[in-house]
């Protein structure tokens, strides 16, 4: 995960305070917010095959460490808690 600078995080704390806000009911939903964010970030490049891979790796990136922070962890609870195969 691209650790930023805290000077370049701040242009987005309003944003992040904002959908702190609201309850995100569904996947769905979850994928909006994604795929919209994907496309403000198209918004004022070319559409060169090197940008939108970047724009789908990082979709990618994210969800890697997501699992890795929260899934990865769950699954290793669980097996503790109930035992391996």
């Amino acid at each position: 995960m691209p650790y930023i600078d805290p000077s370049k995080r701040r242009k987005y704390s309003n944003v992040l305070y904002d959908l702190s806000n609201i309850d995100i009911e569904s996947k769905g939903e979850l994928e909006y917010l994604i795929f919209s964010i994907m496309n403000l970030y198209m918004k004022n490049k070319e559409y060169r095959y090197s940008i939108l891979h970047d724009c789908t790796y990082a979709a990618t990136h994210c969800g890697d460490e997501f699992r890795r922070r929260f899934l990865d962890a769950r699954e290793d609870s669980a097996r503790t808690e109930n035992g391996d195969c």
